[in-house]
C-alpha cells in the first residue's frame, strides 16, 4: 500500500520529468530516483517496472506536439522504432536478471566528454549540417536505436539525452529536429520495456496511472515550450540535463555504498 502523501510527492516529480524529457530528454533521471528513494520497501525492477508507463504518456504527448511542427521521414522511423523497441524489451529483460552497475563509471566518463564538447561548440547542435547518403542514415539511425534502445531498457536514466546527443552528432541534425526524433524513438524503448515488465507482472497500476497523467501534461507544456524558444534554448536545458545526469551518475560511482 503506498501512503497517499507520497504519491502526490511523485506525481509532482513525474510532472517535472515529462516537462524535462521533453525539451532534450532525461526525465528519467527525476522521477527514477526520486521514485526509488521513496519507495524503498518496493523490488527496484517493480519501480521501474511502474515508472515505464509514465514515461510513455509523457513522451506520446511530447512526440505529438513535435510531429505537428518538425517533419519526419516515416518510413525509416518505422524500422529505428522496431529496432529501438527489440532491443529495449531485451534490454529490460537483463535488468531482471543482473545488476547494472558495472555500466555506471563508463556511463560517467562519457557524460563528462558530452558536457565539455557541448559548452565548448557553441554551434552544436544549432543547424543541420550532414548530407547523408541514403545508406550511410540508414546505418547510423538503426545503430543509435539498437544501442541506445538497449541501454534505456537495460539502466534508463539519460537515454532520451542520449538520443538527442547522437542525432545531432551522427545524423547532423539540429537540436529541435534531434528532439523530435528522439522523443518517437522513446515512444518505442518506453513500449519495449512496458511489454516486457507486464509480462513479468512488475507494474503497480495505483502508483503508474496517477503519475502517467502528471507526466503527459508535463510533457505536453515541455514540447510546446522546446518548440517556440527553439534551438538556442533546447541547448541550454541540454547542457543543464546533461550535468544534473553527470551528478547523479557522480553519486553512484563514487559515493553509493
Amino acid at each position: 500500500m503506498i501512503d497517499w502523501q507520497i504519491l502526490v510527492v511523485l506525481c509532482l516529480f513525474a510532472f517535472l520529468a515529462g516537462f524535462v524529457d521533453a525539451i532534450v530528454g532525461g526525465g528519467g533521471l527525476i522521477q527514477t530516483p526520486a521514485s526509488l528513494i521513496m519507495l524503498p520497501q518496493l523490488p527496484v525492477a517493480t519501480v521501474i517496472g511502474s515508472l515505464k508507463l509514465p514515461s510513455f504518456s509523457g513522451t506520446f504527448f511530447a512526440a505529438r506536439q513535435y510531429v505537428r511542427k518538425v517533419p519526419i521521414d516515416w518510413k525509416l522511423m518505422g524500422w529505428m522504432a522496431l529496432t529501438a523497441f527489440s532491443a529495449s524489451f531485451l534490454g529490460s529483460q537483463l535488468l531482471t536478471q543482473m545488476s547494472n552497475r558495472f555500466m555506471k563509471p563508463v556511463i560517467l566518463v562519457v557524460l563528462v566528454l558530452v558536457a565539455i564538447y557541448t559548452y565548448s561548440k557553441k554551434d552544436f547542435g544549432q543547424f543541420s549540417h550532414k548530407e547523408l547518403s541514403p545508406l550511410q542514415k540508414t546505418v547510423y539511425s538503426l545503430m543509435i536505436c539498437l544501442v541506445i534502445g538497449f541501454y534505456d531498457g537495460f539502466i534508463g536514466p539519460g537515454a532520451g539525452s542520449f538520443l538527442v546527443l547522437a542525432f545531432i552528432s551522427l545524423m547532423g541534425l539540429d537540436f529541435l529536429h534531434a528532439s523530435a526524433n528522439a522523443k518517437l524513438i522513446n515512444l518505442a524503448t518506453n513500449l519495449g520495456s512496458i511489454c516486457l515488465f507486464l509480462i513479468k507482472g512488475s507494474i503497480i497500476w495505483k502508483l503508474a496511472i496517477p503519475m502517467a497523467i502528471c507526466n503527459a501534461i508535463g510533457g505536453f507544456l515541455g514540447a510546446k515550450m522546446a518548440i517556440a524558444k527553439g534551438n538556442r534554448f533546447i541547448r541550454i536545458f541540454f547542457l543543464l540535463v546533461v550535468m544534473a545526469t553527470l551528478l547523479r551518475f557522480s553519486y553512484d560511482v563514487f559515493l553509493k555504498p
